[in-house]
């Protein structure tokens, strides 16, 4: 049974970024109602105990009565845990070592993936994500819809930012791009530094 990932800080330790009750909201009600969601959807099937990984890098061999609704719930979970475990405040602000020459390499520099990573948030039409991917020793920025996860295409994940309208609307109203902007303020790059040494 897949549980509720619980948040590695307080409810007020993202302010003024995030506030407080977006976060009840977004980790308490949203991120928990697809927890819930996908327990059901797996109850009887070989992937009842398999992690939540388990089950979106495995998409071919879901019943096919329930694979779609099992991708928007598993995504659901799966994406909301990569983005709460990166959040903190006091982590480290930038990247370093080989995340940092990978990022030079590929898009030139820190600043100029920043202003990319944004402007591919901003410009991404409805509900979704925009991610840090890695395939084949290359980084790329992507989106992806509603709660689709790359690692179901074979990518590994090393960032994401939640731009459906749950995860800021709150705090920005319509304003997703000071959002995207400040998100900055609460990455923590240590964490995705250890994503791409994996």
């Amino acid at each position: 049974m897949i549980e509720l990932m619980k948040l590695p800080f307080g409810y007020e330790d993202l302010e003024p970024v995030i506030s407080k009750e977006t976060l009840e909201y977004h980790h308490d009600k949203h991120h928990q109602a697809y927890v819930n969601k996908l327990n059901e959807l797996l109850e009887g099937t070989e992937f009842a105990d398999k992690c939540v990984c388990e089950v979106l890098k495995n998409l071919d061999k879901l019943p096919a009565d329930k694979k779609q609704a099992i991708i928007n719930q598993g995504g659901g979970v799966h994406n909301h845990n990569v983005y709460w475990s990166e959040l903190d405040k006091n982590g480290a602000k930038e990247p370093t070592g080989a995340l940092k020459e990978a990022i030079d390499r590929d898009f030139g520099s820190f600043d100029d993936f920043k202003e990319a990573f944004q402007k591919a948030g901003a410009g991404h039409f409805g509900s979704g994500w925009v991610w840090l991917v890695e395939k084949d020793g290359k980084l790329e920025i992507m989106t992806t819809l509603n709660q689709d996860a790359p690692i179901s295409q074979g990518y590994k994940e090393l960032l994401n930012n939640d731009v459906w309208e749950h995860a800021y609307y709150i705090d920005y109203r319509n304003k997703r791009a000071d959002y995207l902007k400040n998100f900055w303020d609460i990455v923590n790059w240590d964490v995705v530094a250890e994503r791409f040494a994996k």
